[in-house]
């Protein structure tokens, strides 16, 4: 099991910065590669642009909470959340066989 884990592509943990304007502020934010892959897909899903989604997340999480402790952390639990819902609509729906008596 635990190969799946250790044969990763090292470039897929490297982690990136990327500056950002949030509320008119300039932020950078550091995460890993394969986080920034997932909230490039969230973002294309929604018609976004990565940067506007992580800015729309930004503000939901704010006017929701008043606060965020730490964004980056959210922003991997967001993805993670978002591969399990993914991974739930991509099941197959369960066949239903008629009884016939």
């Amino acid at each position: 099991m635990c190969e799946l884990y250790v044969k990763a592509d090292p470039i897929l943990y490297e982690s990136r910065s990327r500056s950002l304007r949030i509320r008119g502020v300039v932020t950078t934010l550091r995460l890993e590669n394969q986080f920034w892959q997932i909230l490039q897909e969230i973002a294309e899903v929604d018609g976004m642009t990565t940067n506007q989604l992580i800015t729309k997340l930004y503000e939901e999480i704010m006017d929701l909470r008043g606060e965020v402790v730490n964004f980056a952390s959210f922003l991997r639990v967001s993805c993670t959340r978002y591969l399990a819902q993914r991974e739930t609509r991509q099941a197959p729906a369960p066949v239903v066989r008629a009884l016939h008596g």
